[in-house]
């Protein structure tokens, strides 16, 4: 399978890169900073530059044409602010959303937030409450799209050591934390399982190897 990832140089990005790579897929991971490119390199993937904040949905197809999958994986990340949440966690989501569409790439794994689909609680910090809301907004836009879709919302992650171990439903499933580890090996196991298109999922830590969770999710 050749997948390309949309935020290539995000931690989540770089491990499912690895975890494809080792299932003999190809990947391309998209990048903004070309000082990035050796980062991509060593999962396995190949580094292709592209600003999704500055690029057209025609750019961005041509780039995509002829893979089998995508992942958005992109976000402004801690320290930015309440636009760069739009312009990237939605905007970027939507983007390569068209992309896909004019390229002829059906498959489509949207990586959001466990907390999206719901209103900010109340006193929310507004920063917090604009990616929650982006993330919302994204989700929305990808239902609407005659792809084949998963949407995987994640729980708080974490930089420990995977476990293979997971928590994977429609939600709501429990708030918890994940590692991000974890939630890669689970997106590498999605990709390769059509069955799960048209799902929203929620994920967390838990006590099921990932590939039998997926498999209890979607029976």
């Amino acid at each position: 399978m050749h997948i390309v990832i949309a935020g290539g140089r995000g931690k989540i990005a770089l491990l499912l890169a690895e975890a494809a790579a080792r299932r003999g897929d190809t990947v391309d991971g998209l990048i903004r900073d070309p000082r990035h490119a050796d980062e991509v390199l060593a999962t396995g993937a190949r580094p292709v530059v592209v600003d999704l904040e500055s690029t057209t949905p025609a750019e961005l197809a041509a780039l995509v044409k002829g893979s089998d999958a995508v992942v958005f994986a992109a976000g402004a990340g801690p320290g930015s602010g309440v636009a760069r949440k739009y312009s990237v966690d939605r905007d970027g989501s939507v983007l390569l959303a068209d992309a896909a569409e004019a390229a002829g790439v059906r498959r489509f794994v949207q990586i959001s937030s466990m907390g999206a689909g719901e209103p900010p609680a109340a006193g929310t910090d507004e920063v917090w409450a604009a990616y929650i809301d982006a993330k919302t907004q994204a989700e929305n836009d990808l239902r609407r799209r005659d792809l084949d879709w998963t949407i995987v919302r994640p729980g708080r992650l974490v930089d420990t050591i995977g476990t293979g171990l997971v928590r994977l439903g429609a939600p709501p499933i429990g708030r918890g934390d994940i590692p991000r580890a974890d939630v890669a090996a689970t997106i590498a196991e999605l990709l390769h399982t059509p069955a799960t298109a048209g799902a929203t999922l929620e994920l967390v830590g838990g006590d099921t190897p990932f590939a039998d969770a997926i498999a209890a999710a979607i029976s």
